[in-house]
């Protein structure tokens, strides 16, 4: 009886036994012995670590990475490897200043490479916790001196920070902004970065020149440039910005951003006000603008934005209005109609109307539609409240055009000879752009009439 008791049980199967075990084994701290490892490294397990090693060699950077995941022993022996000096010197290429060969070749092909790297010890580090995978990185990072903020001689030759930076958007892309947080304060604890950029937002613009280069470079080449998804630029360029008061927000965007000597790469402070500068000078900050604007973070505001533009121009002293046109009309259309209505909200009609002006004289030079000047002008008058106003607007307009133009007539009779031509040719360009700014007025006026 009890025998037939018994048979009427239902057995527990041994393969869920056996996934039990598994599952309680993972979770304890319980030591694996060295069969259970060599089970896990399948054919390799037949092969001594040296022969394992030597057939890493003849693989390619983007197979190791894909092998890293065959298992966690199989990863664990590939770590192994990269710490070896002969692991380190094929992976750690360090050939940043040769820069011989034609097209970009050579930058193309070594930053390639550290993209793959990245990958791989994005792979490798996977099961570790975030802060464990930077210190293992940095721990095998740290023999090369080009990585560091201070480390190379001669930055402006190099490709250490651009691949750095190439390296480390491959390992963090995809991750949540918690750990792109972590990433973020790790490395400020690395080079002391915050303490740098303090020293230059408090010191007269131009008195630290070569710890601005590092600070542009560093934050350009390892932190910005890599991205290709506007909104991670963005979440980088937050970190670096929002710290700051906004007056300072403004000195490390000239920093970052602004015109730089083509003779030794340092920042040109006086560029913006000593005369109108050129598109590529400014096109830099405008794309950061830009991307503030557009990308649409919670951590920046319209309102934010256009106080960071304001402040910008008088970094670090008051713009020439031409250059502030130009960096207006880079910015696009909505961050330059925000900013002259907030000028007209705030009561700043007259600055409106000297800024209306050499918005049509950048338009002039550089060859842009008039018809773009007189639509934006035609839609900041939608902002005054009353008739009155606008019409006073209006005559701000008119009256600062023949301001302007009696200022550069002043100008050229004060001046020597050998800048009497620039300031010319300056007055030139301003009367014409009067003539072809009225010429779209009166033609939008025509055209309402006949309709």
């Amino acid at each position: 009886m009890a025998s037939r008791v018994n048979s009427s049980f239902t057995l527990i199967p041994n393969q869920k036994h056996r996934r039990s075990n598994r599952r309680s084994s993972y979770f304890s701290n319980t030591v694996i012995t060295d069969s259970q490892l060599l089970s896990t490294l399948g054919n390799f397990k037949a092969l001594p670590l040296e022969i394992f090693h030597m057939i890493l060699r003849y693989l390619s950077v983007k197979d190791v990475s894909m092998l890293s995941m065959v298992s966690k022993t199989v990863s664990q022996h590939i770590i192994d490897y990269i710490s070896t000096s002969s692991g380190s010197k094929r992976l750690l290429l360090q050939d940043f200043h040769n820069l011989e060969l034609p097209d970009g070749r050579q930058d193309s092909t070594i930053l390639e490479h550290y993209r793959s790297l990245g990958l791989l010890f994005k792979r490798c580090t996977l099961l570790l916790p975030t802060k464990e995978r930077l210190k293992y990185i940095h721990k095998t990072l740290a023999e090369v001196s080009c990585f560091k903020f201070s480390g190379c001689a001669a930055p402006l030759q190099c490709l250490g920070l651009s691949c750095y930076g190439m390296f480390l958007q491959t390992l963090t892309a995809g991750w949540d902004e918690l750990e792109c947080h972590r990433v973020y304060n790790f490395l400020c604890e690395l080079t002391n970065l915050p303490r740098k950029m303090q020293a230059v937002v408090c010191s007269k613009p131009g008195s630290a020149r070569k710890l601005e280069l590092r600070i542009r470079l560093f934050c350009r080449n390892a932190l910005l440039d890599h991205w290709t998804h506007r909104s991670d630029s963005a979440f980088w360029l937050t970190r670096i910005l929002k710290p700051w008061p906004m007056v300072n927000q403004a000195r490390l965007l000239y920093i970052i951003f602004g015109p730089i000597s083509p003779q030794d790469g340092q920042v040109v402070w006086q560029k913006m006000i000593e005369g109108p500068t050129d598109e590529p000078s400014l096109k830099g900050l405008a794309d950061a603008i830009k991307l503030l604007y557009d990308t649409g973070t919670k951590e920046w505001t319209v309102d934010d934005v256009i106080s960071l533009v304001d402040e910008l121009s008088v970094v670090p002293r008051e713009w020439l209005l031409e250059n502030n046109a130009r960096l207006l009309i880079l910015s696009g259309n909505n961050i330059c109609f925000t900013f002259m209505a907030s000028k007209a909200v705030n009561g700043r009609a007259i600055e409106l109307a000297r800024l209306i002006v050499f918005l049509a004289l950048v338009c002039e030079k550089e060859l842009y539609c008039m018809d773009w000047a007189v639509k934006m002008m035609q839609k900041v008058c939608t902002v005054f409240s009353t008739p009155v106003e606008r019409n006073n607007f209006l005559q701000s307009v008119a009256n600062a055009f023949a301001c302007v133009i009696m200022e550069m007539m002043q100008l050229i009779m004060s001046e020597d000879r050998d800048e009497e031509n620039r300031s010319f040719l300056n007055l030139f360009y301003l009367v014409h752009a009067q003539a072809n700014f009225h010429k779209e007025v009166l033609y939008l006026t025509m055209n309402t009439l006949s309709t």
